[in-house]
């Protein structure tokens, strides 16, 4: 018995000793492994994916694309038919085919120049359609005012025409202010018009006589002569007349038309001259001169304000098309 015993107690320890005991930490992360795949595995996979490529997605966010488009389209058919077309007018064409200058005009520029050659001289004249909308910015600000303003100012005028002591209403007599107040105007005491002086009346329905006056066009006239510098004259054009506003003088001409800022930094600190105002009324008449023999005349202060408003509508044609063009993209 005693040694049946000691078998049964021997053959476990040897078979412990034969068999390797693996560590626990081994154990442990293979359970762990395996208990994940089994979740990983028994997860339901979404039918889609999280960021969604559907046509719903990728339709367009604006809501007035369409409309937009449509509007742009009529702006650009109307446009077109009040435009008789893309070509330059025979009256503009013609002052350039009799001009000594040479036109430089880029599309999508604003600015125009026209450039030419007197002698040792080389000049430039540079002008922006920017002046066009500059105007028409002014016109909305004026009409944007407050109606209220205007009635103050029609009852002021009428009452300026109750006489006061002097004759106050055009075409009335027998107006004055006496010792018992002012006399009341009879209709029969107005002046007839046949009466009145040739040219003092014209009838306000007729509209003869009447000519739109053109908008003021600033030019930069450059005169320069090679090693000598350059003379910039700022110049307004309107109604076929040029007013001399400044004259300045550079040294350096690339000066006259500074394009970087060291170059405009450099100019601010020079004296350049005095105001063309303070200048003797018989110099300023030279000046004037000066730029008329150099074709800076009337028939150049006509042309350029009517090459202006062509230019930007042709530039207005284009704004439309590539803004149209970007909505509908």
């Amino acid at each position: 018995m005693i040694s049946l015993r000691c078998l049964g107690r021997a053959v476990p320890r040897q078979v412990s000793r034969t068999i390797p005991q693996l560590p626990l930490r081994n154990l442990c992360t293979i359970r762990q492994s395996s208990l994940l795949q089994q979740s990983w595995r028994g997860a339901p996979r979404p039918a889609y994916t999280a960021f969604s490529t559907s046509q719903t997605a990728r339709e367009k966010e604006g809501q007035v694309d369409q409309e937009l488009s449509v509007k742009l389209d009529s702006e650009l058919r109307l446009e077109k038919e009040t435009r008789d077309s893309d070509n330059l007018p025979s009256t503009l064409q013609d002052f350039l085919d009799n001009s000594p200058y040479e036109l430089e005009d880029h599309p999508g520029q604003e600015e125009v120049a026209l450039t030419r050659k007197f002698g040792d001289e080389s000049i430039r004249i540079n002008f922006s359609i920017a002046d066009l909308n500059s105007m028409d910015q002014d016109d909305a600000d004026s009409y944007g005012e407050d109606p209220a303003l205007s009635d103050e100012e029609a009852a002021e005028a009428e009452a300026t025409n109750v006489q006061s002591g002097g004759a106050n209403t055009k075409g009335s007599i027998n107006q004055g202010k006496t010792k018992g107040g002012n006399f009341a105007v009879a209709p029969e005491d107005s002046i007839a018009a046949s009466d009145r002086a040739e040219g003092s009346y014209e009838d306000p329905s007729s509209g003869e006589g009447e000519q739109e006056p053109s908008f003021p066009v600033r030019l930069s006239v450059t005169v320069e002569k090679a090693g000598k510098g350059a003379l910039q004259l700022e110049v307004v054009a309107q109604d076929g007349e040029t007013v001399i506003e400044n004259v300045y003088y550079y040294q350096k001409p690339e000066l006259a038309d500074a394009k970087t800022a060291d170059l405009d930094w450099s100019r601010r600190n020079l004296y350049t001259g005095p105001p063309f105002g303070n200048l003797d009324v018989d110099l300023q008449v030279l000046l004037e001169r000066y730029l008329t023999e150099r074709g800076i005349d009337t028939a150049l202060a006509l042309w350029v304000p009517e090459y202006i408003d062509w230019k930007e509508q042709r530039e207005y044609l284009t704004w439309l098309s590539n803004v149209k063009n970007f909505v509908d993209a």
